[in-house]
């Protein structure tokens, strides 16, 4: 979403901004509560704020505006909880472009950390700590946040980056296209960031998962000997084959958001060991 389109949004023929650049928490004159969130860009090298912002529950973690609890912004966003409103969380993906996530909910108050717990999927709305006490629930709780926050973002982030192709082929169809991590989730280095990522369609997500097919650090690609070796049809041929030691076809136009040379090296070195 557009700034320009967030600042000047109409309901009912009345002008109520959903955003503005000097405020975090928004809340618009006349409600009770705050009715949105905002997370500003982080450009490709850096790491976005919310990344390691996740709770031992599992939660997300939203901070206050300043150190003061009592901030208006802060006491609209409490009010927000209180009442168990939904708020919209604008992500910032590009300067000036954001990726809503909605609906989330203040779930916790937590002043001695100055930061709001957040539920961003209805699942996580009445988690009791007891309940998120037990390492697969919290691990559970984990997954929930990481695909309604984290690989959202990282999604719309990395097909901004490629212009909506995929790395290996340049096919251009967004249904069919994968936002991959070089290096997996959960693993040091394995950030939801666009240098740990890639734009592949779903045949070469899978293949580079799957190690048959492997990424130099010098941006070319290797298919696995023995596939080189086998007979199918033309998806195998043209698809698979006769990319062997071709370059990518699609990289990111900013250097600081292509594909991160260590990583590369680490997954490279993975796939000839296997």
């Amino acid at each position: 979403m557009d700034y320009n389109w967030l600042r000047d949004f109409k309901y009912n023929g009345v002008q109520i901004p959903l955003m503005d650049r000097q405020r975090g928490i928004r809340k618009p004159a006349g409600m009770q509560a705050a009715l949105a969130i905002r997370t500003t860009f982080t450009p490709p090298g850096g790491t976005p704020p919310y990344a390691d912002s996740i709770g031992p529950d599992g939660l997300q973690r939203y901070k206050y505006r300043g150190d003061d609890p009592n901030h208006a912004e802060n006491r609209a966003l409490r009010r927000a909880g209180e009442l168990k409103l939904p708020l919209i969380w604008f992500v910032g993906v590009a300067e000036g472009v954001y990726e809503p996530i909605y609906p989330v909910w203040v779930v916790n108050d937590e002043p001695a950390q100055l930061q709001f717990a957040l539920a961003v999927d209805p699942a996580q709305r009445f988690l009791s700590p007891a309940a998120t006490s037990d390492p697969d629930s919290r691990a559970y709780v984990e997954r929930l946040t990481k695909a309604r926050l984290h690989q959202r973002v990282f999604r719309t982030q990395i097909m901004l980056a490629y212009e909506t192709r995929c790395a290996v082929c340049a096919l251009r169809h967004d249904s069919l296209l994968d936002a991959a991590h070089i290096i997996a989730d959960g693993q040091p280095d394995g950030l939801p960031v666009v240098p740990n990522g890639l734009a592949l369609c779903k045949i070469h997500h899978a293949a580079y998962d799957g190690r048959i097919l492997g990424i130099r650090p010098d941006l070319t690609l290797h298919v696995r000997e023995d596939i080189l070796a086998e007979v199918d049809g033309p998806m195998l041929r043209h698809g698979l084959q006769e990319m062997h030691d071709q370059r990518l076809m699609a990289i990111p136009k900013v250097k600081a958001a292509r594909p991160d040379v260590d990583r590369l090296e680490r997954r490279y070195q993975a796939f000839l060991a296997s």
